[in-house]
């Protein structure tokens, strides 16, 4: 069954915690992002996992090989469950990563998934700054390729592209979905979004939901509707 993450896209640790309180009971996983992380730091990790949550730390690493490697092995010491690079930087940095992962597990610590970041799902056709380049759907799956040809455990992708990826890598192969939306609320700045139901139906091991559910008027009841329309699919 697919799982809930629920981004903390907060300005600092007072709300986001207070938000992830008022979750408890209803999802397991949060996302700290750029926003949140570079607001408070390595602390957020720990405070959320102490409430008993896992964390997927969203940070998008891309940079040489020999730095992204230490940050990641620094993700996985501070007990980040899940982290994620981008696809564009190449064999040579995701397999950097994966050294980095398996450094950083300490024992007894189940070792973090980690994902390759393939078309962010705020860009659309012609967004790609680059001439002739194919659309974001084709540059998905091949990024998605080449991200189990380094090693990597899954992609961060759009819900269009999650079946195509199964097929062309595998049903093992972690898919995680960001712009999810419920068919009743808006798109803010996603271009490529799908409905819970449509994401899971497609395959998406993980789906990704911050301001539909963190800037509803009861964000456990909005987290609940989601989860409802993700356990629709038969």
């Amino acid at each position: 069954m697919a799982e809930l993450i629920v981004a903390l896209d907060f300005k600092d640790a007072g709300s986001a915690l207070t938000m992830a309180r008022s979750l408890k009971g209803a999802v397991s996983w949060m996302k700290v992002g750029l926003e949140l992380y570079t607001a408070e730091g390595p602390v957020i990790i720990s405070s959320l996992k102490d409430m008993g949550f896992k964390v997927f730390l969203d940070l998008k690493f891309f940079d040489i090989p020999h730095t992204v490697q230490g940050a990641v092995r620094s993700a996985a010491r501070l007990g980040a469950d899940m982290v994620n690079i981008h696809a564009l930087g190449g064999e040579r940095m995701a397999r950097a990563a994966m050294v980095g992962c398996a450094e950083g597990v300490a024992a007894g610590q189940k070792t973090p998934i980690v994902l390759a970041v393939t078309m962010l799902t705020s860009m659309a056709a012609g967004d790609l700054p680059i001439a002739g380049a194919p659309g974001p759907s084709e540059m998905a799956l091949d990024l998605a390729g080449k991200a189990k040809q380094y090693g990597l455990n899954g992609v961060v992708c759009s819900g269009l592209e999650v079946a195509a990826v199964k097929t062309a890598c595998g049903s093992g192969f972690i898919c995680l979905t960001p712009g999810i939306r419920l068919a009743s609320s808006g798109t803010d700045d996603q271009r490529r979004v799908v409905t819970p139901a449509q994401a899971v139906r497609n395959g998406s091991d993980f789906l990704v939901v911050g301001r539909p559910v963190t800037g509803a008027v009861s964000p456990k009841a909005a987290a609940s509707a989601i989860i409802d329309d993700m356990r629709s699919v038969k």
